[in-house]
């Protein structure tokens, strides 16, 4: 570990820290967005299957009609959202939970985009009776959840001279705060915007300047997150340039870290808790944790730790943050499960042993439990514990087609898995 700075923290602050931030409101039985209700991969589910080798989870359905893409799926009240490429354009697409029937579909782009990668990328937020997407091609739009009608859209070019830093196209899914949603264009005006929920008329727009540091321009793969750090409300994005962070009441940039950046693609989402943020990126790039400080109307960020790219890196699959440690799949197109302390950066355990499947891993948390799901498509199930690496057993999903990149989802005492055009839904559930 290169520890550039001394750790700051104490150990009672990161005692402090729950295991589960899952919102009071939100409802047991709704993943309403990207990474869950919180964006940080951590479902409320209890009562789960613990052994997957003795009790295999049970397929209840398998659906087609979800066409091309890597984005996962959100759901409340019954109904199932994803996006997907589909002949008539980049779509959005409804389905009925109880058996996965397609309800409808909208297109969102006039033709389907082309870039690196083809397919969706945007698992849609829901908000009460509105969806929020974002298409790869560069624009938010917002939907009725009721029958995909589009009420309102904004093109990022046309709007905010938006770009990407790199070419695989907008993968950003928007966060709704309140009467705003956010997202983030890339452009050197107007680097993260927020709008209007109801209308999309824009609010504020925040320049990020190139701070010390920084990386290329544009915006990154990951999405927004919340932090309060420093007593200062505000958003987290990790773009081009590395990591930052702008004021929530007006979009002021407030602090920017570039050493966690690296010149192709930047993707994971960044981890929020208290006054820490942890981020990480692969390309042989590595983690660090940062502390929020604020002083008058500026907040600081001091790196307290720098994890080298051989000691973590997170390519791409995310990260969760549970009882005070970090878990994930490191390496580079790779998803070699590990444990990292997040107070010290110290690695409990792994990184260097070969999990389940090969490539990177999407992770996910719930009762204790992580379940990473491998690019070539097998999904482990792993106890949550720093003291060592406990495989729970590994199921073969019923369909593979190819990269499966799309984030497991863990909701219900069900687990969803996207891929390509279909969805699986299969029953973790114990105790029937």
């Amino acid at each position: 570990m290169s520890q550039r700075r001394a750790p700051l923290l104490s150990l009672l602050l990161l005692l402090a820290i729950p295991t589960l931030l899952v919102a009071e409101e939100a409802a047991q039985d709704a993943w309403t967005g990207w990474r869950g209700p919180n964006r940080d991969g951590i479902s409320p589910d209890t009562g789960l299957l613990r052994d997957w080798d003795a009790t295999p989870p049970k397929l209840l359905w398998m659906s087609d009609g979800l066409g091309k893409g890597y984005a996962g799926v959100s759901l409340a009240g019954g109904r199932i959202y994803t996006t997907g490429n589909l002949p008539d354009g980049q779509s959005v697409i409804a389905l009925d939970a109880a058996d996965g029937g397609v309800l409808w579909t909208r297109a969102v782009t006039d033709d389907v985009p082309r870039h690196g990668y083809d397919g969706s990328r945007c698992t849609p937020t829901i908000d009460g009776d509105r969806l929020y997407v974002v298409a790869s091609s560069g624009a938010i739009i917002c939907l009725r959840a009721a029958d995909g009608e589009i009420l309102w859209s904004k093109d990022f070019r046309k709007e905010w001279s938006g770009k990407m830093m790199s070419g695989w196209g907008f993968s950003e899914c928007p966060l709704v705060d309140g009467d705003l949603v956010l997202c983030t264009p890339g452009g050197p005006d107007a680097t993260i915007v927020a709008l209007n929920k109801l209308t999309g008329d824009e609010v504020w727009r925040s320049a990020v300047p190139k701070f010390e540091g920084a990386g290329k321009a544009g915006a990154g793969y990951s999405s927004i997150v919340i932090s309060n750090g420093g007593g200062v409300k505000q958003y987290v994005q990790l773009l081009g340039a590395g990591a930052v962070g702008v004021r929530a009441s007006d979009g002021k940039f407030l602090w920017g870290y570039g050493d966690v950046a690296n010149g192709t693609a930047n993707i994971p989402t960044c981890l929020t808790a208290g006054d820490y943020v942890f981020c990480s990126s692969g390309y042989r790039t590595g983690s660090a944790l940062l502390k929020l400080t604020a002083d008058g109307d500026e907040v600081s960020a001091e790196e307290v730790y720098f994890l080298d790219g051989n000691e973590m890196q997170n390519h791409h699959g995310g990260m969760v943050l549970a009882g005070g440690h970090v878990y994930c799949g490191h390496g580079h197109n790779n998803g070699l499960p590990i444990c990292v302390k997040l107070e010290t950066g110290e690695i409990a355990w792994g990184g260097d042993q070969r999990g389940a499947g090969s490539g990177s891993a999407a992770v996910a948390y719930a009762d204790g439990l992580l379940v990473f799901r491998y690019q070539t498509g097998e999904v482990a199930l792993i106890e949550a514990t720093p003291e060592e690496y406990r495989l729970r057993g590994v199921l073969t999903p019923a369909y593979q087609e190819g990269r499966s990149w799309a984030h497991p989802v863990i909701i219900g005492g069900k687990l969803y898995l996207r891929e390509q055009d279909k969805l699986m839904c299969y029953d973790v559930a114990a105790g029937k």
